[in-house]
């Protein structure tokens, strides 16, 4: 049976509105988590809000958790350049709560250029990287070796630069990709192909790329 409740992680971040918006049209039950939720400026029949820290272990998590059949992680720092390792603090408590309510199915957002994706980036986006997102690059990095290390059915999506723009449907996606210039991808495509991996098992465990 297909999942239909879901839990998203930053709902209030770019990314995470879309998967939020996205997630209702197709009928799922959405609990959406975020230290101020109300700046979601939505409310909807299928929609719970919850105010949680997912840095922090007995903050709400667990109980947010508890009864999903699949979690989406859209965390970030928005337009910040200080990491604050977020991710890594927050990594170790997802898995943990989602381990005690027995929940398995974890989609993360990360970004093109952590981990192995590094050796695909092209000169001018890995010059980016080096001089402003070396630190938020570096939580990402850390965390993804934790995430890695659990029985969950994760996956890591790495998107390249994202945009604003519509969702178009028109998308490349793989454990590698050969990319130039400076790649890009809208949220709203992000959000859908985030989405469509719940009940997809091509990537459990692995790590796939996506670009316009």
């Amino acid at each position: 049976m297909p999942a239909k409740r879901i839990l998203v992680l930053g709902a209030t971040g770019g990314t995470g509105r879309e998967v939020v918006d996205q997630a209702l049209k197709l009928g799922y039950d959405v609990t959406a988590v975020a230290r101020h939720p109300g700046r979601m400026g939505r409310t909807h029949e299928r929609l719970r809000l919850v105010t949680a820290d997912a840095t922090q272990a007995a903050d709400g998590l667990p109980d947010a958790v508890r009864g999903q059949d699949a979690v989406i992680s859209a965390l970030g720092q928005g337009l910040r350049l200080r990491s604050e390792d977020l991710i890594t603090r927050s990594t170790p408590r997802i898995l943990e709560a989602m381990e005690r309510e027995r929940v398995s199915r974890l989609i993360v957002t990360s970004a093109y250029g952590v981990g192995d994706t590094w050796q695909d980036v092209p000169p001018l986006p890995r010059l980016l990287i080096r001089v402003f997102l070396r630190d938020l690059y570096a939580d990402k990095a850390r965390a993804e070796r934790t995430l890695r290390q659990s029985p969950l059915d994760w996956t890591l999506v790495y998107p390249t630069a994202l945009t604003n723009g519509p969702c178009t449907g028109r998308y490349r996606v793989g454990e590698r990709l050969a990319l130039g210039g400076l790649p890009r991808i809208s949220r709203a495509d992000l959000a859908a192909f985030l989405l469509a991996q719940i009940d997809d098992r091509t990537y459990i465990r692995k790590g796939v790329l996506i670009s316009a």
